[in-house]
């Protein structure tokens, strides 16, 4: 569990979103009072930006670019693979764990989480970090297998 910690990337195995990418936002390595088992929490991409060339015209590339589309959940460790990438993002402030409680709250979350994404996917050469770079560049990428 030592290998999974805030900010890495990882790759969904199970539910929903198998297959989809995601940034650990907080883990809970003994479990809590009604998870009895090591979960963490995360946050990824349901929906991937979709591809950018060089010819597009700018409102081209923001409108292709917008259809990302945030998700937030609690999920097992086991089902979860993580990656060698790690991601600078400050997501802590933006998922609080008291507002996905409520789902009219955790709609106001995922609107955060869309617009933190969206700038980072928009900014990322001004990661001052190589390796940070490289994971945000991973983690924006559709995944193919």
């Amino acid at each position: 569990m030592a290998i999974i910690k805030a900010g890495k990337v990882v790759i969904v195995l199970a539910g929903r979103h198998a297959g989809k990418k995601a940034v650990v936002v907080k883990t809970f390595d003994d479990g809590t009072s009604d998870k009895k088992f090591s979960h963490i929490l995360i946050a990824g991409l349901a929906r991937n930006p979709r591809m950018v060339t060089k010819g597009m015209s700018k409102a081209k590339v923001e409108k292709r670019s917008k259809q990302l589309k945030p998700f937030v959940k609690y999920i097992n460790v086991r089902h979860v693979f993580p990656t060698r990438y790690v991601v600078d993002m400050d997501l802590k402030k933006a998922v609080d764990e008291a507002d996905l409680v409520d789902a009219e709250r955790k709609v106001d979350v995922k609107k955060g989480l869309k617009k933190l994404f969206y700038d980072r996917y928009l900014n990322q050469k001004e990661v001052t970090s190589e390796k940070k770079s490289q994971g945000s560049s991973y983690f924006f990428q559709k995944l193919r297998f």
